[in-house]
């Protein structure tokens, strides 16, 4: 997330969150000034390039959290994997892909 525009910078679909794959969606990330994260244990083993912070509470990781939240109110396919899912990595991918494009849009234009 950018703090500024509050702008999704990068984001990925994995089954796992492994750090291989965390540290592959951070380096297509633009490079930040700095990083937080919240208290998953695989955060600490990446390589930022920038002072990076774990944080237990949400005061800097809150407009991820939020972000969170927008995917799982609007793309239902992630809100319960009971009932709505994704048959189709590719499927789930073109979703988010359409959301971030959108989310961005709405974002810059305010």
């Amino acid at each position: 997330m950018d703090r500024d525009t509050r702008c999704v910078l990068s984001w990925d679909v994995v089954a796992e969150r492994t750090s291989q794959a965390l540290q592959a969606c951070l380096e297509r990330a633009p490079q930040a000034k700095q990083y937080y994260s919240d208290a998953f244990p695989v955060y600490d083993t990446l390589y930022y390039g920038a002072p990076y912070e774990m944080r237990t509470d949400k005061q800097e990781t809150y407009s991820v959290e939020a972000v969170n939240a927008d995917l799982r109110h609007y793309l239902k396919r992630l809100a319960r994997k009971s009932r709505c899912f994704s048959r189709r990595m590719h499927a789930l991918i073109r979703n988010l892909q359409l959301f971030v494009y959108c989310y961005n849009q709405r974002q810059l234009m305010k």
